[in-house]
């Protein structure tokens, strides 16, 4: 496990705040301590500073997954967001809820606020980034 070199830091923080915006620093800094952001196997794991200290005592191939993993960095140095981010950025993103107050799922906004309230229920209002069907639905390919 290895923190993000400048170019990976940039590409997920941009691609991050697309949903959230400037609330991209109130992730770094919680109340309960400072978190980071390490690769690990393409990877990319959200996880508390203090955790992280502790883990550094396993050896890399021994190691499985630290923190939640927050994306991948693809071969060709793009950043894609996994639903595992979706507790992270429903209190700040585009999240769809369900009537039990559940998020399922988080995209970029296709209509702004106003617009949404007269939409016909048939409209988009929100593009696709990830859901939590798409795990089971991709089990096979994940590693």
């Amino acid at each position: 496990m290895r923190p993000l070199t400048e170019e990976e830091t940039r590409v997920m923080f941009e691609k991050i705040a697309k949903y959230i915006g400037e609330n991209l620093q109130l992730l770094v800094d919680q109340p309960d301590g400072t978190y980071c952001f390490h690769l690990h196997n393409d990877r990319v794991y959200y996880v508390s500073e203090k955790i992280m200290k502790l883990a550094a005592n396993v050896s890399g191939d021994k190691l499985v997954s630290l923190g939640s993993c927050f994306g991948k960095v693809t071969k060709t140095h793009k950043f894609w967001l996994h639903v595992t981010a979706l507790d992270y950025l429903a209190p700040y993103g585009v999240v769809v809820y369900s009537m039990a107050d559940i998020p399922l799922r988080f995209g970029v906004a296709a209509k702004s606020t106003q617009d949404c309230r007269k939409v016909d229920p048939m409209a988009i209002v929100v593009f696709h980034q990830a859901d939590i069907g798409e795990y089971v639905r991709h089990e096979e390919t994940l590693t």
